[in-house]
């Protein structure tokens, strides 16, 4: 059996469920497109996307000997569209990704078994990533093989539509490049419908700095108010643009079972939410992505959805943060209370003139 059948064995039975293997060329055009995005400033507070240090793009700078670069996809396809969760309003809606344990955790045992065994089966070097290091994870992926780019700058698999988790590992072994996926969009523009703020302003370009994702996840200050008005009932990222991708009827549930939803965290009530303080907020979120947050943002986006919903029930919930230490709570707390109110009125009005 020939080295990259091996290694795409022994993947495929630590758990991954997808592998390619591609050549650590330096795409002059992948690192001109993220020259330009920074320079539009499109990556608001995520500060590492700016850093001019010249290794994102460049794969020897974080191992000079590297000649091939393994790609590896696991999936963590839900078992309903998380579509379904914007029928709540009254509930939070978290994104699939962070459903479940922290993927980064879950991923990096299996991911470090298999480069070792590389490097013990074939003699050589290698070094494994997972979300850590200045990685062109998706146009990698691409280049392998996993998938392509779709026009919400997302990976779009054909096994397993929207919901492949990455990973690589660079080795200093020569291994035959797989062929690289090509685009398989077409005329379909879903995704760019779907979007709820109009982040994905043209066909596989997207502003951060409205997308929900970016917003509930990496923002860490005060949010528009249009922008706010558009969250709806999505606490924690947002999967609009993945879900409605045609791509998704060849996908499949997760069999890991750390990626399955916790309970606490499908449909999870504001009611609940709402009353985590700083230490509740750590043991709920153990292992979560969502811990990284913090519990004052985390809050601030839980408000935002509270005011959203317009229920009057929610009320007292919201005023209980008025005062709150961080003013960051405080406004949006006010503002869900507004909010409320003129809904409360409206109704009011309404069915006296009814």
């Amino acid at each position: 059996m020939d080295k990259k059948l091996k290694i795409s064995a022994m993947a495929r039975a630590l758990g991954f469920d997808d592998i390619g293997f591609t050549s650590p060329e330096v795409n002059s055009f992948e690192v001109a497109a993220l020259a330009k995005f920074v320079k539009q400033e499109r990556h608001g507070e995520m500060d590492w996307l700016a850093r001019s240090d010249g290794k994102r793009g460049i794969p020897s700078s974080l191992m000079s000997d590297v000649k091939t670069i393994i790609s590896l996809g696991v999936n963590y396809g839900p078992v309903e569209s998380p579509i379904d969760d914007l029928e709540h309003p009254q509930h939070g809606s978290i994104s699939v990704y962070a459903r479940g344990d922290d993927y980064h955790k879950v991923i990096k045992k299996p991911l470090k078994r298999l480069t070792c065994w590389i490097c013990e089966e074939f003699n050589a070097s290698a070094k494994f990533f997972i979300d850590t290091a200045p990685v062109m994870e998706k146009p990698i992926a691409m280049r392998a093989g996993l998938g392509w780019q779709g026009k919400h700058t997302n990976l779009v698999s054909r096994k397993f539509g929207s919901w492949l988790f990455l990973a690589e590992i660079y080795t200093n072994l020569s291994l035959r490049p797989d062929n690289p996926e090509v685009d398989h969009c077409g005329e379909c523009d879903a995704c760019l419908r779907a979007c709820p703020t109009g982040a994905l302003d043209e066909p596989y370009k997207i502003d951060p700095r409205k997308c929900i994702s970016y917003l509930t996840i990496e923002h860490k200050g005060e949010i528009k108010p249009d922008l706010m008005d558009r969250m709806g009932n999505r606490i924690f990222g947002c999967d609009d643009c993945l879900a409605v991708c045609p791509w998704n009827k060849f996908s499949k549930p997760s069999k890991v079972e750390e990626f399955k939803p916790r309970p606490e965290l499908e449909k999870p009530s504001f009611s609940m939410l709402a009353k985590l303080d700083d230490k509740s907020f750590r043991h709920i979120f153990t292992n979560s992505a969502i811990k990284r947050t913090g519990r004052d943002r985390f809050i601030r986006n839980v408000l935002i959805a509270i005011g959203n919903s317009n229920c009057i029930s929610f009320y007292k919930l919201a005023k209980n943060f008025i005062n709150d230490r961080s003013s960051l709570i405080a406004e949006v707390a006010a503002r869900a209370c507004k909010l409320i109110e003129n809904s409360s009125k409206a109704s009011v009005t309404k069915n006296e003139q009814g």
